[in-house]
């Protein structure tokens, strides 16, 4: 949960962006003051897509999304993925990069640029120093090798919507 604290605001409508929430106040032009008002935004509605061929790494993740109230879609390779991906718009998406039908390395463009809003989480076994850097430098933002803990999992939700 996050918290905002003491603002003068003499703009007519103010937006605050708290992790993935943001929340649009419309004021008159007449000078409020926010010092003793604290407005309390809880995280809802995460959303997830997982792109993996393994059904029950799949079944694994979703089952450790679900324990932190987040709705997961999954999908086994990148053609359903694209469909997916316009249908749910997740906030997270948990990219492996071996799939059936290409390396998920490789889709990381296609959604930094059609959902820039969109964090990536890149799970695979590959996982050398060289692996990780390049899914850095295309637009990942966290790498977790396989095989993975929950708390690997939830850590990486942690860092992503705080």
């Amino acid at each position: 949960m996050k918290s905002f604290r003491s603002h003068q605001l003499t703009h007519h409508t103010c937006k605050f962006q708290f992790g993935f929430v943001i929340v649009d106040i419309k004021f008159p032009s007449t000078k409020i003051n926010f010092t003793s008002s604290i407005i309390f935004i809880k995280q809802t509605n995460l959303k997830a897509l997982i792109i993996d061929d393994e059904i029950d790494i799949c079944y694994l993740l979703s089952g450790i999304l679900k324990q932190k109230n987040c709705q997961t879609r999954y999908v086994n390779n990148l053609k359903d993925a694209v469909v997916e991906l316009k249908n749910s718009s997740p906030i997270i998406v948990f990219l492996d990069n071996h799939l059936p039908d290409g390396l998920g390395i490789e889709f990381v463009d296609h959604i930094k640029k059609n959902y820039p809003a969109t964090k990536i989480i890149m799970i695979t076994a590959f996982d050398t120093i060289a692996d990780r850097q390049q899914a850095i430098s295309m637009g990942v933002d966290i790498f977790i090798g396989k095989p993975f803990t929950k708390e690997a999992i939830n850590s990486a939700i942690e860092e992503l919507i705080n």
